[in-house]
């Protein structure tokens, strides 16, 4: 099944960023707690998603949020079926903004084991992305983590992202693989030594006319992805801020030509409640011109 090439063409071409707004359970109330919204604030589980969604609004929504700079976006599975401005939210991105649509899938990490966490069953996946396709999502986002350089821990996240990256392509859609790995891991530099290769290795064995995207921590050398930039099975190379501020992960980035940011907590960052559109919509606009900066040095 073929993705859609007006899609993939702008996410080749594009300049600039793909937007995390993909906020699930977990870390719903540490985002909100950012954007200024105490967990005294709401009462459950279904108050907290509706304020969250209105913050992920507020930022779509805003004039300073356009394809221009924003190339892409990823969401969360209950912003499938919610709306931005009146309009189904993936639509709204795409028809409105010019910012391609993607969506988080994965249920969240198992336990520690081999020094990482991989990830848990997706239960209902093939009518998930079935569901994702019909609603103009262009490709998905998986996250497992990688905490410490051993080698079969690190064999398999690899392993399963791709098995899953597979049948996500199967279905018509593009996987960002993101074996993350975290930012305070003693020996972070000899993981994405062993994360590289066995990248590599995988990669030679993916067609090139059905590429994928990677999602990675933003190396201890740099410049120490450009093989992964370069390779014709990668259709963009991107990556999170993963626990860095803002300017700590746009200077880190700047000095890895080729790849793109895809922050969630380092686009947000400085973002309130209590601001008002104005004031909002000024911050927003220094964020993602910052990110963008970054993005095309």
């Amino acid at each position: 099944m073929a993705v859609n090439q007006e899609q993939l063409d702008r996410i080749r071409a594009g300049k600039g960023f793909i937007a995390a707004l993909d906020q699930s359970g977990g870390s719903t109330p540490k985002a909100l707690k950012l954007y200024g919204i105490e967990e005294n604030e709401y009462a459950d589980d279904a108050e907290m998603f509706g304020l969250v969604h209105k913050m992920r609004s507020r930022i779509v929504t805003s004039p300073a949020f356009s394809g221009e700079r924003v190339f892409g976006a990823i969401l969360f599975e209950r912003t499938l079926d919610d709306r931005f401005d009146g309009r189904d939210a993936a639509e709204y991105l795409w028809q409105v903004k010019g910012v391609v649509p993607f969506l988080k899938i994965d249920k969240g990490l198992e336990d520690e084991a081999n020094g990482v966490q991989l990830l848990k069953p997706i239960p209902g996946l093939d009518a998930l992305l079935a569901r994702a396709r019909a609603k103009g999502v262009f490709g998905t986002k998986e996250r497992s983590v990688i905490k410490q350089n051993n080698a079969a821990g690190i064999a398999a996240v690899l392993d399963q992202q791709f098995e899953l990256g597979q049948q996500v392509l199967a279905a018509g859609l593009v996987p960002i693989i993101e074996p993350e790995v975290d930012i305070k891991a003693a020996d972070k530099a000899e993981i994405e030594t062993t994360l590289k290769q066995g990248l590599l290795e995988r990669l030679d064995k993916v067609d090139a006319s059905t590429p994928v995207i990677l999602k990675l921590t933003l190396p201890e050398v740099d410049g120490f992805f450009q093989e992964l930039v370069d390779h014709p099975s990668v259709l963009k190379v991107v990556a999170l801020s993963g626990g860095y501020s803002r300017d700590d992960a746009n200077a880190r980035l700047a000095r890895n030509p080729g790849v793109v940011a895809s922050f969630s907590r380092a686009l947000t960052e400085g973002l309130s409640a209590q601001q008002s559109d104005d004031q909002f919509n000024a911050a927003l606009d220094t964020a993602i011109e910052s990110i963008y900066r970054a993005s095309i040095a």
